[in-house]
This record gives C-alpha cells, structure tokens and sequence, in this order.
C-alpha cells in the first residue's frame, strides 16, 4: 500500500528535519533535501501520482507539493486551522461567462472599458454566489425567528 502526497511529504520533512514542536519552517537546504526524498518516494513507488509525470514534471511539481503541505497539515504547521490569504479569489472560475469576461479584461487596455468589464463580472459572481445559497423554508421555523429572515 502506497502513502499518500501528505504522507509523503510529512516523513520527508520528519527525516530530514527530526521530530519538534510547533510550526516546521526548514531552510533553503533542508527544502532542497526534502523535496529529494520526496522525489525518491515518487520514483520507488512509495507515493503516486495520478498522471504518471515525467521526471522534469515531477521536479517542477514537489515544491508546490511540499509548500502546500507545510502550509495546510496541522502536524507541520504548528497545529493552526490553515486560511486563505485570499478567499474567494477563485470564485467563478468554473463559470464560462465569467472566464469569457475575465480574459476579455485582459485583452482590454481601455480604463473605461475594464472598469465595465470588472462590473459585469462581479455582478456574475454575486449570481453564481446567491444561487448556491442555502434557502430556508420560513414555514418550518417558530413564529419568534421568522423576523430574521431577510426577504
């Protein structure tokens, strides 16, 4: 049974850095030695990856790899619930319309124009938002909370 990406990148880090307590922030050389062993646990088929990467892709893949996991398991992060720096930053990017806008705004060099433009894709992600919105049936709630719901 091979571990998994997170395995992988926790024992990396627990080798090459040893056992302590709080967040694990290695150095440029350990990140280096780190990022190898991972490498060896893709190649000895410790680990896998879904799309069989060559081994320049691989390379170019484990850094971010390894800095997401840094960032995001609590056993390497010093035990604190990981948050976005930007959340919601990717909203809308499953939607093709706002896709369609947002390349259109790059392509635009018009102040004007990219003004209407970042209007119109805003607007679109207030209706993508809205629309995965939880709804409440008012029915279904007593009397006394019914005057909080915004209608």
């Amino acid at each position: 049974m091979s571990m998994t990406q997170g395995e992988a990148v926790f024992t990396a880090v627990s080798e090459v850095m040893g056992e302590q307590d709080g967040k694990f922030e290695p150095s440029k050389a350990q990140l280096e030695s780190i990022h190898e062993l991972v490498f060896s646990f893709f190649k000895t088929g410790a680990t896998s990856h879904s799309k069989n990467p060559s081994d320049d892709q691989l390379k170019k893949y484990i850094p971010g790899l390894v800095n997401n996991w840094l960032r995001k398991d609590l056993r390497l992060n010093g035990g604190s619930k990981y948050q976005a720096k930007r959340p919601g930053s990717r909203s809308g990017t499953g939607d093709e319309s706002v896709k369609a806008m947002r390349t259109l705004l790059s392509m635009t060099t018009d102040s004007s124009a990219k003004l209407a433009i970042q209007t119109e894709i805003d607007k679109r992600v207030a209706e993508l938002k809205s629309a995965n919105a939880p709804t409440i049936d008012v029915s279904k709630l007593p009397e006394s909370l019914r005057h909080l719901i915004k209608q």
